[in-house]
């Protein structure tokens, strides 16, 4: 009896995981927030929609990016098992899946190899086309062992559609069908694509402060609209540091919930910049300088 609904639960699983989960499911939630023109759309839903947009791009930002890919700070296994379950709420595939290919946009940047250079592919195969090569379906695990050895992050990583599920379900029952079209999947949309940017527009758009060998930029509105990501030739440059905005008028909403989350003792050894890469960008002015 407990082989049949292992089998049974195992087979869920895999269905679940195929069809409802993947680029076509991608495309299709596009229009479920249409559904709301035949609902009672009510203002909750509407803060329910600003609040997981903006609970899940720090959870992206955070998590996907600055600990999964980068390893800034540091989390106990709780928490590293809290930022990933928060992260894949976002529906952008797993945790294992978004770091290691992320990892190699950055050892390829904008060279051919790139998974998402728009210099080599142009705007909308770098900001959603990508996501659809079957080159890039494979989570590669070589690439991020440190963080493959836990078997509670290789299920999420599996198993990625479970955080979004819940998170649309558990919406559902706080505000009904209303709240599901406007609060959570149009909030998942805007997500994607205001993330998406940061792939397809802050290699294009922008300012240059450091020469790091690619096109990334440094954009003050994509900055704000993803919490701090688009300060993105910084990054390029020391992607090493917890923090992306480096200057006080470089705004990096991430980096002081990140700041007040170390208060409170859940995030540990804040990756800081050093000087000498902060001002880098000035030394090498007085030396063109002196040199004239």
């Amino acid at each position: 009896m407990m082989a049949r609904m292992s089998r049974f639960v195992t087979k869920g699983f895999s269905w679940f995981n195929t069809h409802l989960s993947g680029e076509k499911m991608f495309l299709v939630m596009h229009f479920f927030p249409l559904f709301a023109f035949f609902t009672q759309v009510k203002p909750v839903d509407w803060i329910i929609c600003v609040v997981l947009y903006v609970v899940r791009m720090f959870f992206i930002t955070a998590g996907y990016h600055r600990y999964f890919s980068h390893r800034a700070f540091k989390l106990n296994r709780f928490w590293q098992f809290i930022f990933a379950f928060m992260a894949q709420s976002s529906g952008q595939k797993g945790v294992l899946w978004w770091a290691s290919h992320h990892r190699e946009h950055h050892r390829l940047s904008d060279t051919p190899l790139d998974p998402h250079s728009p210099k080599q592919r142009g705007f909308w195969y770098s900001h959603v086309g990508w996501i659809f090569d079957k080159r890039y379906k494979r989570t590669l695990t070589e690439k991020i062992k440190d963080f493959a050895k836990y078997p509670e992050i290789r299920f999420l990583n599996e198993y990625d559609f479970i955080p979004p599920w819940v998170v649309g379900f558990t919406v559902w029952l706080i505000g009904g069908f209303s709240a599901l079209w406007i609060g959570f999947f149009l909030s998942t949309i805007i997500l994607y694509h205001s993330t998406f940017t940061i792939n397809s527009l802050t290699h294009v758009l922008g300012k240059k402060r450091y020469e790091t060998g690619d096109n990334s930029r440094n954009h003050w509105f994509l900055a704000l609209t993803t919490m701090g990501e688009g300060w993105h030739n910084n990054h390029h440059f020391y992607p090493h540091s917890a923090r992306m905005g480096w200057f006080w008028y470089e705004i990096d909403l991430t980096y002081y919930l990140l700041k007040v989350l170390s208060w409170l003792g859940i995030v540990k050894n804040l990756r800081p910049v050093p000087d000498r890469v902060r001002y880098a960008h000035r030394l090498k002015l007085l030396m063109q300088s002196n040199q004239g």
